[in-house]
């Protein structure tokens, strides 16, 4: 997700400083223009605006805090914007951190998939000051066609956990639905074209059905263990809310499995 939305920030003119863990992915990026730094604090000493789109929560917090990282580096005035699909209070615990340091701090989960960031067409959901929010809405529309602003620093994070439970649920239903079908007798192009115009159709539907169920591409654009840890975020919320979640608990379990 990252690589794209960097080359759309260098298309756009900006001067983009980037880091990655992987050599490979810094190097695709300097051929294209970016800044390739040789580390965290390189980059935080270089840049006005820092995006992270990172696996979890646990990496965000050690990139952020680490004595080579973003917070012990960047410029006070910085703003730090987190596009990763982490946990709330993660989220909101480093916006007091960062407050502290004269830092600005945003949670901006995109939705959209590799496909979106290339296209920069991408969901932006974003918790942040309101401040903050105008400050940084030009640089989203470089990412996204849809930019959200959802309140409060953490807000971004709750509602992607939202959209990612009902997407891990709706994909658990039509993987039933599918293999109990073709179980039946049905071919997979039927239940498509009949349920597509039926109530049982859905975004994840038309989303997965014809580009990856009917062409046997599974290779998609999103792991497995990212939609498992979405899961598991949403689990966490619920109880930190004490809210039940009976269907994310049994997607959860199907996608740990998988």
């Amino acid at each position: 997700m990252g690589s794209p939305m960097a080359e759309n920030l260098i298309k756009a003119g900006y001067k983009v400083f980037v880091f990655d863990i992987s050599e490979q992915a810094g190097k695709l990026l300097e051929e294209k223009g970016a800044i390739n730094c040789k580390s965290i604090a390189v980059l935080a000493e270089s840049a006005e605006v820092i995006f992270s789109s990172l696996p979890n929560s646990q990496i965000v917090e050690n990139t952020m805090l680490a004595d080579n990282g973003v917070f012990a580096h960047a410029k006070e005035g910085t703003i730090i914007i987190d596009l990763s699909s982490v946990s709330p209070t993660s989220t909101k615990k480093l916006e007091t951190l960062a407050d502290k340091r004269g830092l600005k701090y945003a949670d901006a989960p995109v939705s959209g998939g590799v496909a979106g960031a290339r296209a920069g067409a991408l969901t932006i959901m974003v918790g942040a000051k309101r401040e903050v929010m105008d400050e940084i809405r030009p640089i989203l529309n470089v990412l996204g066609k849809n930019i959200y602003y959802v309140g409060e620093t953490g807000l971004g994070d709750t509602i992607k956990i939202v959209n990612n439970l009902l997407l891990g649920c709706n994909m658990a239903a039509l993987a039933e639905a599918v293999v109990l079908g073709q179980k039946s007798g049905l071919s997979p192009d039927t239940m498509y074209e009949i349920v597509k115009m039926s109530s049982g159709n859905s975004y994840v539907l038309n989303a997965k059905m014809e580009r990856f169920i009917l062409a046997g591409q599974y290779e998609g654009g999103f792991a497995v263990n990212l939609q498992h840890k979405d899961l598991g975020l949403a689990l966490e919320l619920g109880k930190e809310l004490e809210v039940s979640l009976p269907f994310t608990a049994l997607a959860s379990q199907i996608f740990e499995r998988v």
